[in-house]
């Protein structure tokens, strides 16, 4: 594997803007570009069964990641997995139960964090790194490849409570009150993501997105501690040991916090959810990384004027920098495909 170093130019739009480059009209993709929205994925889905033997089978995975650029010609596809393969890999017992969604046997004392083993997470992940190189050799020559993982406190919270969360009262009672227990735990997650980051990167990922989907939930001083700290050394890691390969942080729900994220972790680009007011991320987030977002997921369900008029409020505010079009968050399955051809055509015409 040739890596990109820090003095070849890449070539790709979507590298090009995370090198820092202006390019009009901007690259995009979608979160969940890959989705029950597309009723190939549906089909193919039925395929495998559960929806971890979906990740876990490269050949379709392979397939469903590039379902979405057949039809809409994305600039970058993203590895078809979930951020909870991890755990998985770390031998914990990981689940998806229809209208209940993941389920995992909770961490409940120190313990359980000790029995978190890194020695065969490789093999458990290998389908995985299947599933990058295939995709990377039947991408198109301008197409981008990111690989990704969820973030420390994130993956930390569905470990802790067992499964997803509304009030994260297990995972801020560790936090709060365990910090020692909490932190070692952090530290395991930011090692073993680490590790799977830079397998990825070895199989042919030319970028990476890291998943911070509850960073919103957290007081100030806890953001700075968990998320923006261990996302800086995965970042710092990353940079050190595989040059040239740049890393986008996705801390979702973080407000005014964005501003130190970036500046802090070091990313190359971040992706705002659509709670950001494009003006201030132009001005507060752009001198300092590409930004990525920010369309609300539910305005492509709506589609038409008001989706028209979103698109162009974002792109007049961030066009003028380093910018990527994507969503506040992933495509929901009750889009349109006709809607997902809609806002690419608005965002492929120039301004």
């Amino acid at each position: 594997m040739v890596f990109v170093t820090e003095t070849t130019k890449p070539t790709k739009p979507f590298l090009r803007v995370l090198a820092g480059e202006t390019v009009s009209p901007p690259p995009m993709w979608l979160m969940r570009q890959a989705g029950r929205y597309l009723p190939e994925y549906r089909e193919t889905r039925e395929k495998a069964g559960g929806f971890l033997d979906l990740c876990y089978t490269p050949k379709l995975a392979v397939e469903v990641t590039l379902q979405p650029l057949r039809r809409y010609g994305f600039d970058a596809a993203i590895l078809f997995s979930d951020i909870l393969v991890l755990p998985h890999a770390l031998g914990r017992n990981v689940a998806f139960k229809e209208g209940e969604g993941p389920v995992l046997n909770p961490i409940r004392d120190e313990n359980d964090i000790d029995f978190l083993k890194m020695d065969g997470m490789e093999k458990t992940l290998a389908p995985v790194f299947e599933t990058v190189r295939g995709i990377a050799d039947n991408l198109p020559a301008e197409t981008a490849l990111i690989g990704f993982a969820g973030a420390p406190w994130t993956v930390a919270t569905y470990m802790l409570e067992g499964g997803s969360s509304r009030d994260f009262t297990v995972a801020k009672d560790w936090m709060f009150s365990r910090p020692a227990a909490f932190g070692k735990l952090i530290d395991t997650l930011v090692e073993a993501t680490t590790r799977y980051l830079i397998t990825q990167i070895d199989n042919g990922a030319e970028a990476i997105q890291i998943f911070d989907s509850w960073a919103g939930v957290l007081p100030a001083a806890y953001f700075r501690q968990w998320v923006i700290g261990p996302i800086a050394e995965i970042t710092r890691r990353i940079h050190a040991e595989r040059p040239g390969i740049p890393v986008i942080g996705f801390p979702k729900g973080a407000g005014v916090l964005y501003e130190a994220f970036v500046k802090e972790t070091g990313v190359d680009g971040v992706g705002i959810d659509s709670s950001v007011p494009v003006r201030w991320a132009a001005t507060n987030l752009q001198p300092h990384c590409a930004v990525q977002g920010n369309l609300d997921p539910l305005l492509l369900v709506s589609g038409g004027a008001a989706m028209e008029n979103a698109v162009r409020e974002i792109r007049e505010a961030l066009e003028n920098g380093p910018f990527i079009f994507n969503l506040g968050h992933g495509v929901v399955p009750q889009t349109s495909p006709d809607n997902v051809a809609a806002l690419v055509k608005m965002v492929r015409k120039p301004l």
